[in-house]
């Protein structure tokens, strides 16, 4: 039953938007775990005008105010290539933030369940922030430690006002936690250091190729994770907007390419947490912001980062060559890991029934940290 207090406000404007960005924030204002994103990067996340994820999909964006108080907020999208590739008229919500009442709750579902399929969708997914390829999945497990940079970070109570409106788990995902100091197994250093006939090259990115490094990674990703639940390949644009966003941050150090008789075979990408360092700065650069962030970056250095990408290029993938690169691509970058002021290295996220990625990770001494859901619904 709706609640006649409840306004639902459809976002037009940069004021209204400002707000759908800010609410997240004043939810969490509670949560010593929260980071907030920088208002800029959620600012160009939903424009059009500077996402091109909006060349293949369209969106909407919804408030809801009660007592002239915004009490939750949700989005709506339609992917036209994750249609191509599901095979079927998929629509996904994101963005989801709501105080702990099933009323508002209900009313945000409702509204983009409605708009999706109004526009001939059959099935709803979610959350997706705005896509497979951004940020995706609602967290379930971890909340007592910040997330990473592309990682959710979500209320505990929503979970249960997702089943209790009709959704049910479509995949689960974990994200691994692995001190950088933790040493290499012994068999598995000692296989990394055995030559391979000068058959397999390893290097370090090379920033003077940078555009060339970038299409490279996304080469091998669009190839060898087409399989994977969900996936939507890059665009051009998307990959050019990518490189430019990881640019600044980026580590040629943390990057490794692997190489098989000269050919790219795969490719092992970790980053600098962004997170860590606009940690209290509130989303804001200004007026001093960008210092706290220029002095984190530069001075002391971040003590966590991320492994946001892997792969391998499939007619590699089944060889024994290829299934043993991922290993030796991780040692290739541990030197770096020992001498940097990293203290912790998150790896993924990784689809639960993934074994082979899963083993993988615990084999080099990671573990299990935090659990994401997709949830799906028949419209």
């Amino acid at each position: 039953m709706t609640d006649p207090d409840l306004q639902l406000i459809a976002v037009e404007g940069k004021a209204l938007l400002k707000a759908f960005i800010r609410l997240q924030p004043d939810i969490h204002k509670d949560d010593p775990n929260w980071i907030t994103p920088l208002e800029m990067e959620r600012q160009a996340l939903l424009d059009p005008a500077k996402n091109p994820y909006f060349e293949h999909a369209i969106a909407k964006y919804w408030l809801v105010q009660r007592a002239r108080k915004y009490v939750g907020r949700i989005s709506a999208q339609i992917d036209q290539m994750a249609i191509k590739e599901q095979g079927e008229p998929v629509g996904h919500f994101g963005m989801l933030a709501c105080i702990d009442d099933p009323k508002v709750a209900n009313l945000l579902l409702t509204t983009a369940e409605n708009w999706l399929r109004e526009q001939g969708m059959t099935k709803v997914q979610g959350p997706m922030n705005l896509s497979i390829n951004q940020e995706v999945g609602l967290m379930v497990e971890g909340f007592d430690t910040p997330s990473m940079m592309l990682m959710p970070h979500d209320k505990p109570y929503l979970q249960k006002m997702l089943t209790d409106a009709g959704y049910e788990s479509a995949v689960d995902m974990l994200a691994y936690i692995r001190d950088a100091d933790t040493l290499f197994p012994e068999k598995l250093r000692k296989l990394a250091e055995r030559g391979a006939g000068g058959k397999v090259t390893l290097r370090k990115l090379d920033m003077k190729r940078y555009d060339e490094e970038i299409e490279t990674i996304v080469s091998i990703f669009n190839e060898g994770w087409h399989t994977n639940w969900g996936f939507v390949p890059m665009t051009d644009s998307e990959v050019k907007h990518m490189g430019q966003e990881l640019r600044p941050i980026i580590e040629p150090e943390l990057a490794c390419f692997a190489e098989i008789d000269g050919e790219s075979a795969g490719f092992f990408v970790c980053v600098p947490d962004v997170n860590e360092m606009i940690r209290g700065i509130n989303g804001k650069l200004l007026p001093f912001g960008w210092l706290k962030l220029l002095w984190r970056m530069k001075v002391r250095g971040p003590k966590t980062a991320r492994v946001m990408l892997m792969g391998v290029r499939k007619k590699f993938s089944t060889g024994m060559l290829g299934q043993f690169l991922p290993f030796r691509m991780i040692y290739f970058v541990e030197p770096y890991l020992k001498k940097s002021a990293l203290e912790q290295v998150e790896m993924g996220w990784i689809l639960a029934d993934n074994k082979p990625v899963r083993r993988l990770i615990e084999r080099v001494g990671g573990n299990v940290y935090k659990k994401y859901k997709v949830f799906e619904k028949t419209l």
